[in-house]
């Protein structure tokens, strides 16, 4: 038996939480205790070297489908793919990443496979009776045990659930030539905005978010600044983006980007339900806010009551002088 991992790349580069879905394999192969692991990559955006990597994640080999056509990531065509791929292996497991591309294939790829599949898995199955995965609902406030009783799973990984360790070695890259037709290409994506910056809402480790408790676009330089000093990426509330101080792609929240860091740093954000929903998968969170009342500190790992423009600079000294 195989398991086969779905690659996701952003320019030219295998996704972190692609690295998660290979590591969430390996792990899962050793715990059934057969099975090889083979990485899919799609379209010809990233080199051999780059693959051959996932190697030192545990992956045995990967499946390359160059056709360039796949650089745009359109679902029916990588569904078809995945398919394909899964046929060929004689693959009985599926898994990637949690993400606006990953949903839709694991759920066209189901239908095709007759597979079942569980969604926004936290952990390893648990194998002592049957195949029952433990996975994030209700927007991280409760998590639901399913048994998946098909003779294939799919398993789309919520991001940050598993570490990944590194070993030593290279995975064999091979060519992978699926048969595509007209139909597979029939949607058209026309246009596509990709958020700015060097680290990635979805992909970061650590968030460090702003609300209206900033006062304004111009005060924003603390928080860029810690974030650096953090290696994090920067969000902010959805008031914050709809008064046009931060770009809409900097939105975190229900109606925004879902994130799930090992950290969330929330400054001057009173802790909306809609904000609250779209952290709540976060593995800490740290709330620093001079209301003390704030909702915000309820569900919060750590918090801070206190001046933002005192205590943030004096945060962030303190890391550059322990990082020195």
């Amino acid at each position: 038996m195989a398991i086969i991992a779905l690659i996701e790349d952003a320019d030219g580069k295998v996704k972190k939480s692609s690295v998660e879905a290979v590591a969430y394999a390996v792990a899962l192969a050793q715990q059934m205790g057969e099975g090889e692991v083979v990485a899919l990559a799609l379209g010809n955006q990233v080199d051999n070297e780059e693959l051959e990597n996932l190697g030192v994640f545990g992956a045995n080999r990967v499946l390359h489908a160059s056709d360039e056509r796949l650089n745009q990531g359109v679902i029916q065509a990588y569904a078809s793919v995945v398919d394909q791929a899964m046929n060929e292996v004689g693959a009985n497991v599926l898994i990637l990443s949690k993400s606006s591309l990953g949903d839709p294939v694991a759920s066209r790829v189901a239908i095709k496979q007759q597979a079942a599949l569980g969604a926004n898995v936290v952990e390893l199955p648990d194998l002592s009776d049957g195949f029952v995965v433990k996975s994030s609902i209700y927007t991280g406030k409760a998590f639901s045990h399913t048994k998946l009783d098909r003779d294939k799973k799919i398993i789309a990984l919520r991001k940050n659930a598993i570490v990944p360790t590194e070993g030593e070695g290279k995975a064999t890259v091979e060519a992978f030539s699926a048969s595509l037709s007209d139909a597979d290409f029939g949607a058209t994506i026309t246009n596509t905005e990709k958020s700015e910056g060097d680290i990635l809402l979805p992909e970061a480790d650590i968030v460090v978010s702003g609300g209206r408790g900033l006062k304004g676009a111009d005060n924003w330089g603390m928080i860029e600044d810690l974030a650096e000093t953090l290696g994090a990426a920067t969000g902010c509330s959805k008031p914050v983006s709809d008064i046009g101080w931060r770009p809409h792609h900097e939105h975190v929240g229900q109606t925004g980007v879902k994130v799930s860091p090992t950290l969330y740093v929330a400054i001057g954000i009173s802790g909306a339900i809609q904000h609250l929903a779209g952290v709540n998968s976060s593995k800490n969170i740290l709330v620093i806010n001079q209301d003390a009342e704030a909702p915000f500190f309820k569900a919060a790992d750590y918090g801070v009551v206190g001046d933002a423009f005192e205590i943030v600079p004096q945060l962030t000294e303190k890391i550059k002088a322990s990082q020195n």
